[in-house]
């Protein structure tokens, strides 16, 4: 068992869905001459653009971060109380300075100083610095919004958790980090400049708010272009004004509506991929893998963002976790006919373009729309509102609503089908049943429930349901539908690898938005290794950087059957990419995970070894770290030191189930069988939904004698992976062994209908049909 992780954490891409193919391509930097120009500070800016500048100034962008003074701090540091799970922390002023006295990193109660201020409103947060140059943020903030709407009081952003030293979610763990988890989207031209040979930074900005070259790229040529405009000289070689990237519509378009037509229409085509891409950058879930941002070219150059991966994501590409708004955009109907943020958002004071549901109606006339015919509900009434229906809200870190971009029609259809939630029953008849408003949504709109989603399909590949792998890779190759949807039933593929999938990923390696062909590397990765070198050979030279090294790191296992030469040389080529990405994240465990699993494929233990040792040392808790860790010893037939890792596994972390799991694998191994059983049961005592766990204790049940419990076990086990083969096949043979002919032959066609082309499981079907 080895755990593999994809630095996929916070991001933004080029997502052109397929019938914008003909949008210019938004990756090219706007000035060639602009590419090396330095960071000039929007104080340089304010002579030409003072309106903008004004408009700015005193937003949340500006207000992103700031040393902590009596002019920014809202909080109340006069000796002010708060208690969570037996910590109490007390706010208070000494010497002029804002001060803490709160638990450490060891948990004792010390005092700490309050450095900088990190956000305005709906809540502030508070940095604590250290000697080795981190700032980590308190995770007690203080809410600021107005008395009467529940504010201007400290809280606990994890406020049914007992979160103590040593979590990775306290203040002073690696993920309330603000040098690698925040600093980017809250400062300007950051840099980490994080040292793994000391575990030491250096980080450094040129702003420490989010000003105005953190979405204009560096100013200097700029600036020489606004001079030689002034004095009259030729500013051919300044193509785009000396900008690194244009964010405003070079065709001056506009929206406009049109008499007799229900919504706006632009006069002039624009593809804003270029704004969305800058945008995106912080307001998308997506990991950093370079520490320099070079704006104009392609986001997946630097950052990787997460797809609609479930946790994050319910199957149908809603908003489930905190996964701010790039993702959802990208899915909706408004992005694809050309709307860009700035048509809803003033991109300098950050506010809304018109009050909530007016901000629709600059673009959908409310004599089609703001009528009881478009929404049956009460004029004026809360079921009324665009924004209620269409982008239904989600509370984080405690009191921030933020608003799914996805702005999509409610389906309770699919609420019933797969899960996933509907606004009509979440946001305003809590105490009507999904049922009951499929039933009222069928009747109001007959045609809603015959339009295809999405959701279906990756719900079928999320919990493996017949005829998943067709469904994902029909949804991967249509080209109608939102690239990061697509791109997430391209990678989902990987579970469900066969030789069918062959012409379809060739036909994604060609794809013209860089997250497909990305995804294309994961979906290979199951595939027969002439297979796999056809589809992903085009992707070594991938004019972006994350697709060439997803792709070398796939094609890593053919290097030792490689001569050397042009094909070898590719793939190491790729791979250097792939590590630099990782290195990047040198401050995180996740990336020593995934370069000890590159060095394991290349053949090199020792280094193997060594990046899961790093993984372990930088944060104690990461778990798969042990996980692959003692897999390695285990192959090296050193389960003595397996066992060593995997218990100081459990002293970090002793309610890891896939701990207990992995030494009752070892104990097994090792003919150990009551120690086996023993954390067998733990994990699935911890896990009881973990089909895998479920498996493993309900043979260890039946090896015991105890098969009545084996079945009740894994019985339970099926409603939560209705599809699970081991499941499914343990519940046939179990049940045929006891003599229950008719249960037996029951699992064993559900089991069929998984997977209809495995030998072994048409002759048991045959078989049982036979005994019955």
């Amino acid at each position: 068992m080895r755990f593999c992780f994809l630095p996929v954490l916070l991001a933004t891409v080029t997502m052109a869905c397929a019938n914008r193919e003909d949008a210019p391509d938004a990756s090219a930097i706007s000035d060639p001459v602009a590419v090396n120009a330095t960071f000039t500070g929007s104080e340089s800016c304010v002579p030409c653009h003072e309106a903008e500048y004004s408009a700015w100034k005193g937003s949340h962008h500006d207000l992103a971060m700031d040393e902590a003074t009596d002019s920014t701090v809202l909080g109340d540091f006069d000796h002010a109380t708060f208690s969570h799970y037996g910590v109490t922390s007390r706010f208070f002023r000494r010497d002029g300075r804002f001060m803490v006295h709160t638990d450490g990193p060891d948990g004792r109660l010390q005092d700490f100083r309050i450095e900088y201020v990190f956000g305005v409103y709906p809540l502030q947060q508070y940095l604590i610095g250290f000697p080795d140059g981190r700032y980590q943020a308190l995770s007690i903030a203080w809410d600021s919004r107005p008395r009467e709407a529940g504010g201007q009081r400290w809280f606990h952003l994890y406020p049914d958790e007992p979160i103590l030293a040593g979590d990775e979610l306290h203040w002073t763990g690696a993920n309330q980090n603000w040098n690698q988890m925040c600093a980017e989207c809250h400062s300007t031209r950051l840099r980490k400049r994080y040292d793994p040979a000391t575990d030491t930074y250096a980080t450094d900005w040129s702003e420490i708010d989010v000003a105005c070259e953190a979405c204009h790229g560096a100013g200097s040529v700029h600036l020489e272009w606004a001079k030689k405009k002034q004095h009259k000289h030729s500013t051919r070689e300044y193509r785009a004004m000396g900008l690194q990237v244009r964010l405003k519509d070079p065709a001056g378009g506009t929206w406009a509506l049109q008499p007799g037509k229900p919504t706006a229409v632009r006069s002039a085509p624009w593809h804003a991929d270029a704004q969305l891409e800058t945008c995106g950058r912080c307001h998308a879930r997506r990991t950093q893998i370079r520490d320099e941002y070079v704006h104009g070219r392609p986001l997946l150059d630097t950052h990787l963002p997460s797809l609609l991966e479930a946790g994050l994501y319910h199957a149908d590409g809603q908003i489930r976790d905190e996964v701010y708004e790039y993702a959802s955009f990208r899915q909706s109907r408004m992005y694809h006919q050309g709307v860009a943020c700035s048509d809803c958002h003033d991109p300098h004071t950050l506010q809304l373009r018109a009050e909530r549901d007016l901000v629709c109606g600059q673009c959908h006339t409310a004599a089609a729309f703001s009528t009881p015919v478009h929404h049956f509900h009460k004029a004026d009434g809360k079921g009324a509102s665009c924004i209620g229906c269409h982008m239904p809200a989600h509370t984080y870190m405690g009191v921030d609503t933020r608003y799914d971009h996805s702005m999509r029609v409610p389906r309770p259809d699919l609420s019933l089908r797969i899960g996933a939630p509907n606004a009509c029953t979440t946001a305003c008849h809590a105490d009507r049943t999904d049922q009951w408003a499929a039933d009222s949504a069928a009747v109001w709109w007959p045609t809603l429930t015959t339009r295809p989603q999405y959701g279906d399909a990756l719900y079928a590949g999320r919990v493996g349901a017949p005829g998943a792998r067709e469904g994902l890779l029909g949804l991967s190759t249509d080209a109608q539908q939102p690239a990061v949807v697509r791109a997430t039933a391209a990678a989902m593929l990987n579970r469900y690898a066969s030789p069918e999938n062959h012409d379809g990923l060739i036909q994604l390696a060609v794809d013209a938005d860089p997250l497909v062909r990305y995804a294309v590397a994961l979906a290979a990765d199951g595939l027969a290794p002439a297979d796999r070198a056809e589809i992903l050979a085009p992707l070594l030279d991938d004019p972006v950087r994350t697709v060439r090294g997803e792709a070398g790191r796939a094609l890593a296992p053919l290097l030792a059957s490689l001569t050397p030469g042009a094909d070898r040389d590719d793939i190491q080529a790729a791979l250097r990419d792939y590590a630099q990405m990782q290195r990047a994240n040198s401050d995180r465990a996740f990336a020593h995970l995934n370069l000890g699993n590159l060095s394991l494929t290349l053949g090199d233990a020792a280094t193997a070894e060594a990046e899961y040792r790093k993984a372990i040392d930088l944060e104690p808790r990461f778990l798969p770290a042990y996980v692959n860790l003692a897999d390695l010893f285990r192959a090296q037939g050193r389960d003595p030191d397996g066992e060593t890792v995997l218990k100081a596994a459990l002293a970090a972390y002793p309610g890891a189930a896939e701990i207990h799991r992995a030494l009752a694998l070892l104990y097994t191994r090792e003919r150990r069988p009551r120690e086996a059983f023993a954390h067998i049961e733990r994990a699935a005592r911890l896990s009881p939904d973990d089909a895998r766990v479920a498996y493993v204790y309900a043979l260890a049940l039946q090896g015991a004698g105890r098969e009545t419990e084996a079945v009740a076990v894994l019985t339970r086990a099926l409603t939560a992976a209705p599809f699970d083969r081991h499941i499914l096949f343990a519940l046939a043979a179990f049940h045929r062994d006891a003599g229950r002919m008719p249960e037996a032959l029951g699992y064993a066609r559900r089991l069929a209908d998984v997977e209809p082309d495995d030998p072994a499981v048409r002759r048991m079907v045959s078989e049982l049909n036979a005994a019955n």
